[in-house]
């Protein structure tokens, strides 16, 4: 089944902000989380997993001074490369990536991470071929999987995408990101039943951080429950960070022109039921 791709626009705005499908390939002691992406690398240890502006702004300038001194240190590019997407200087973190990897052509987590940086650029086939060429069949990583299925689904190709969530869940069962991105792909084919019960799935596990809440909250929130939806938003943050999810919502859910055809898919949905 081919995926029903969202409104052109709106599909940019969901696709960079807080319901946005994880390219998370953060490997060996990597692996970090922000208040945009669930699993991203990052170059801070902020409670919860949430950087505000000032934050971000500070990671970029110390780890940019740091990567000035050493650009070839695969850690430090790779972090770099991190902070500036979360800031959104996407061509920059690519050129930064682009230097490491010809520094570091045969480490599997450089490779990862350009790829995540292709991705994040809009190089989605080029993405997908550092994808694969960073994974190992004998041993294949779960955030690889989970980072080529995000790629197809932006692709248009999410039977392939769920497949390999799916390849991914068997071997780490149960990670939040992976099932966040899981019930995304559903979201974005406009089944928000469906998209729900995976989005609900992840927020159960222990490991979930704010994005798969924010995740949650658009899903419950495009089918007419707002009040359930901002409720969800605002969930184990500090007052400040909860008003601006919130505030990312109501923007996100204020474009329901967009999604008229979400509302005639959904008419049966009861606004108690959490699936």
């Amino acid at each position: 089944m081919a995926v029903r791709r969202l409104p052109s626009s709106l599909r940019p705005a969901l696709l960079t902000g807080a319901a946005l499908l994880v390219i998370g390939v953060g490997l060996a002691g990597c692996a970090g989380k922000s208040n945009l992406t669930t699993g991203s690398v990052r170059p801070s240890s902020a409670a919860n997993g949430t950087m505000n502006t000032t934050d971000l702004r500070g990671a970029v300038d110390s780890i940019g001074r740091a990567y000035e001194k050493n650009p070839r240190d695969a850690a430090t590019g790779i972090n770099y490369a991190s902070a500036l997407r979360m800031n959104g200087r996407n061509a920059q973190a690519l050129a930064v990536m682009q230097q490491v990897a010809i520094s570091n052509p045969n480490n599997r987590e450089v490779l990862a991470a350009y790829g995540k940086a292709q991705a994040a650029a809009g190089q989605l086939e080029q993405a997908l071929n550092t994808i694969l060429r960073a994974q190992t069949p004998d041993r294949p990583d779960w955030r690889l999987k989970s980072a080529e299925g995000a790629i197809l689904d932006q692709l248009g190709r999410s039977n392939e995408a769920r497949q390999r969530y799916r390849e991914a869940l068997d071997i780490q069962p149960d990670e939040p990101s992976v099932l966040s991105n899981l019930g995304m792909s559903y979201l974005l084919a406009k089944d928000l039943k469906t998209a729900e019960t995976y989005m609900r799935a992840a927020a159960r596990q222990p490991g979930a951080d704010s994005s798969v809440r924010q995740n949650l909250a658009l899903t419950v929130g495009l089918q007419g429950r707002f009040q359930e939806a901002e409720t969800i938003a605002r969930q184990e943050l500090t007052s400040g960070q909860a008003e601006a999810n919130v505030a990312y919502l109501r923007s996100m859910l204020a474009q329901q022109n967009a999604w008229k055809t979400l509302a005639a898919n959904d008419t049966g949905n009861d606004a108690g039921n959490t699936n």
